[in-house]
């Protein structure tokens, strides 16, 4: 076909995208869920640049380590330990081995406390976050509710490493401890807890994927023979320290809908208890009331 005057030739794919094209396919043999999402970002995490700007980084400027950071990925290595960086919400959080990496289905779960907190229309609401990980809930609520005092419990020192360099210049405040025996000042006071705990059942343990199995540390992962045991011992926490009409926030394995709830009984002090979707409509979370005298 003739080309007009003046037009310019197509350009040709660069060496990055092409790259970029390989991998995906190297990590989709590998079983990785997200092959082409995860190329994409370890592109641009060894070229410095954001995953919509791959296409400006020039051939002669192709990072060999590329491929490095790939086999990393396709022996199931997080992605988000071969970056050293997650994201969550509004923030960009550091992570890597020791720390459980946050998943994006805990984000609906925020969303909803988050939204529970503003109904409250308590002018500078205490929420404790327990079994706080990286800190990744407790740094999403004290971010969207400005005037929320925030406390974030959390046992593993280990964890404890990127916990710390998260919470850095912030205000939410770090208490290291059990979240089954934590923050006894706070007694009666607190509006809302919120917890992503461990909730896999030990029996589950060769169905989990290897990225969470073989690296996130599994005093975050395994509880119990049916997972809830954790979730039973937050449930007395919870009632501790909220306030009469307080709200509890649980998340939960998709497999335990409808058992989480009834945890949450009229007959310990609670009310309202009910389970809650995620965005792909599988029951993620339980949440219930303290119950007024």
């Amino acid at each position: 076909m003739q080309r007009h005057s003046g037009e310019r030739p197509p350009s040709p794919r660069s060496v990055l995208l092409a790259e970029v094209a390989q991998a995906t396919q190297r990590l989709a043999d590998a079983g990785v869920p997200s092959p082409r999402f995860d190329a994409e970002e370890l592109a641009a995490f060894v070229h410095g640049v954001k995953r919509g700007e791959l296409h400006h980084v020039k051939d002669a400027d192709f990072d060999a380590r590329y491929w490095e950071a790939v086999s990393r990925r396709e022996a199931r290595e997080p992605l988000q330990h071969i970056t050293g960086r997650a994201f969550f919400r509004y923030l960009e959080l550091q992570v890597g081995p020791g720390v459980f990496v946050p998943r994006p289905e805990t984000e609906s779960v925020v969303g909803w406390a988050i939204d529970a907190v503003r109904a409250m229309d308590v002018v500078e609401p205490l929420i404790v976050d327990l079994c706080t990980g990286s800190g990744a809930i407790a740094l999403a609520m004290a971010q969207e509710v400005p005037r929320s005092r925030v406390h974030a419990v959390e046992l593993s020192e280990d964890a404890l490493r990127w916990t710390r360099k998260n919470v850095e210049g912030t205000r939410v405040r770090l208490h290291r401890g059990d979240a089954l025996a934590a923050l006894p000042d706070l007694d009666g006071q607190v509006d809302l807890v919120i917890s992503n705990p461990p909730y896999i059942p030990l029996t589950e343990w060769e169905y989990v994927a290897p990225e969470a199995r073989d690296h996130d540390p599994e005093l975050a992962l395994f509880s119990g023979e049916d997972g809830l045991d954790t979730i039973r011992g937050l449930e007395r926490t919870a009632h501790r320290l909220l306030r009469p009409g307080g709200v509890v926030v649980i998340e939960h394995a998709d497999t335990q809908g409808g058992q989480v709830p009834w945890i949450f009984t009229e007959e310990r002090g609670w009310a309202d208890a009910a389970d809650h979707p995620d965005l792909n409509n599988r029951p993620r979370f339980a949440t219930a009331r303290k119950a007024l005298p």
